[in-house]
Parts: structure tokens; sequence; C-alpha cells
């Protein structure tokens, strides 16, 4: 048998005194204090934020050092590699076609064929050079887009004859080779 166990009522007096201490910590405000804890966002303030961000931005010494052709090259043949991976055969092949044209010190040449291409580099500029400035560490080197007037043209060739003569033109020794080893050219 279980032996009846006398439970103890609460006492009414904590629970008032809690009560009385919430009521005392509430405060009835009839005037606005002009003063809120929210945070508010505002479109001017953002806009003033940033034009702070690019002024300062502006006033700090970005690096200028120097750079070779080489590294320069290097790193325009991996920008036009990035782009060819990227889908953009436009922006590759332009940029692989002709080496980087020598302007100043600083300034650099893209020579493009014809509008279509000048249009679809000039979007992508600005990531272009912003790709240079950084991996060459030099903030100002430019890039400028030259339209030519004499495109490179391409020649196909219709016979294995035709590519041969274009080569011996190029390098005479090859006919020489030609003669030597008795090699037949035709197809």
């Amino acid at each position: 048998m279980r032996k009846k166990q006398k439970v103890e009522k609460p006492k009414e007096t904590t629970v008032k005194k809690v009560i009385e201490k919430e009521e005392e910590t509430l405060k009835i405000v009839s005037e606005p204090s002009g003063k809120l804890n929210q945070v508010h966002l505002s479109i001017k303030k953002i806009i003033e934020n940033d034009k702070k961000k690019i002024v300062d931005k502006n006033n700090e010494k970005l690096p200028e050092e120097r750079y070779s052709i080489e590294h320069l090259k290097m790193y325009w043949q991996q920008f036009a590699f990035t782009m060819k991976e990227k889908g953009m055969e436009t922006f590759y092949q332009a940029l692989v076609k002709r080496e980087p044209l020598f302007i100043a010190e600083d300034r650099f040449g893209v020579e493009l064929d014809n509008n279509v291409q000048l249009d679809y580099i000039k979007q992508l500029l600005t990531e272009f050079t912003d790709f240079l400035r950084t991996n060459l560490q030099n903030y100002n080197l430019t890039i400028e887009l030259i339209l030519t007037d004499n495109p490179l043209k391409e020649i196909k060739y219709l016979t294995g004859k035709d590519k041969f003569a274009a080569m011996v033109s190029k390098n005479p020794n090859l006919n020489t080779l030609k003669n030597i080893f008795n090699l037949d050219i035709e197809y």
C-alpha cells in the first residue's frame, strides 16, 4: 500500500512578486522620443557609402609593378583559353589569332577583323583588363580594341599540291627534301 503524501500548494506570494516586478519594468511613454532601435535601410545612405568606398579605393596606391612581354602574352593566352572553356569561341579566336599590339607603356591593343568581334569583345573588355591587371600586378595597364583594315586572309587549300606550294614559298628547303627523298606530294 502506498502512503498518501501531502502535496503542498504553491505560495501565492512568490507569484505576486514576479508580476509586480514585470509591471515595474514596463514604461508607458506618452510622447515619442524620436529614437527608434530599429535598423533602417536608406537608398541614399547606401549610395553615399558606395561612393565613399570608390573614393577610398581610388585614393589607395594600386600596384604598378614592372612586367615582361612574355608574362603579358602568357596571361593573354591563359585568359583566351578560359574563355574557350566557357564557350566564348569568338573571344578566344580574337585573342589567339594575333599577339598583343604594343601601343605605349602599359597600353596594348587587340586587333579585330570586323565589327561583330568588336561589339562582342567590348562587353568583356573590363573583365579581360581586370584579369591582366591583377595577374601582372600593374593597374595602369589598359587594353584598346583596334579594328584592322586588312584582316588576315584564311587560304583554304584544295589539294596537297597547293598546300605544299604554300609551304615551299615559306621554306624553300622543303623542295630540296622532296627531291632528296624522292617524295610524291600528290594524293
